[in-house]
């Protein structure tokens, strides 16, 4: 059984510490986005990759719709690959949604987890004035997935410099636009409206874990107001607001997010 869950999430497993780093990637993308970022933990840590059901090179037959059309399939998916691995006390490092996926895993299983540290995390991506700035009205977001059943290359080709921001670095951006493309479009379809209607606002409180939001400038996908927004409402956090912009700054800024997770993991003496 174990065996199955690490072939159906690609699960890859380096490094040469005891600590468990689990890397998971946001909608759209695969593990192969954290490769700017994961080697110079690897000498001090174990590091967790994984492809979401319904992602990069995963078991694309294990894919269930009706289980992956919320966020708590994904988590789940979390859930199955620590139980696989045997792992406790678990580092999550999240990117975008998966920031709110590993809080839900967390919620579900507190004591396998040990802190969260969330990339562009968002709680919530559609405004709710006056109280909540999420960055989309409604039907932006309605607008958006009409785009992507109807065209979903031509969504790919919008949504990529949108997302990655950064114009000097093209090559990321067509790599990011690439993954799009490579998503089997249903499986795309059904991640893209469970992430992009999902409010987790009301699972904050509950997450008793500390945890490190990085947010970047110019994030059009996750403003600012939603980086304080989560400091103010997650107990035990720490906002560090990045230089880098855009929503992928693993990519974008490599060095810049491996030293302030360095700086977060050593005030806590982490290794």
């Amino acid at each position: 059984m174990a065996q199955n869950i690490l072939l159906r999430n690609n699960v890859k497993v380096f490094g040469q510490g005891t600590q468990p780093l689990l890397f998971a990637h946001g909608f759209g993308c695969d593990q192969n986005m954290w490769r700017f970022i994961t080697s110079p933990f690897e000498n001090d840590y174990k590091i967790i990759l994984f492809d979401y059901v319904g992602t990069g090179k995963s078991d694309l037959s294990a894919y269930s719709p009706e289980r992956y059309s919320n966020l708590d399939g994904y988590a789940q998916d979390i859930l199955d690959i620590c139980t696989a691995l045997e792992l406790t006390d678990v580092i999550f490092i999240g990117h975008s949604v998966s920031c709110m996926i590993g809080i839900l895993s967390s919620i579900q299983a507190p004591d396998l987890f040990k802190h969260l540290i969330l990339v562009s995390p968002s709680p919530c991506y559609i405004n709710y004035p006056p109280d909540y700035v999420g960055g989309f009205e409604r039907q932006d977001i309605e607008e958006l997935l009409d785009i992507m059943d109807k065209n979903y290359i031509g969504w790919a080709s919008f949504l990529a410099p949108v997302v990655m921001k950064n114009e000097d670095q093209p090559q990321l951006t067509q790599e990011l636009e690439a993954s799009f493309c490579s998503t089997d479009p249903v499986s795309a379809s059904i991640f893209a409206k469970a992430t992009f209607y999902s409010d987790n606002r009301s699972d904050l409180p509950k997450v008793t874990l500390p945890s490190l939001i990085l947010q970047c400038a110019e994030d059009a996908i996750a403003p600012t107001e939603v980086g304080y927004y989560l400091h103010r409402h997650l107990s035990g956090s720490t906002l560090k607001l990045m230089k880098a912009t855009g929503h992928c700054p693993h990519m974008s800024h490599p060095g810049e997010t491996i030293d302030l997770i360095k700086e977060y993991l050593t005030a806590l003496d982490i290794n």
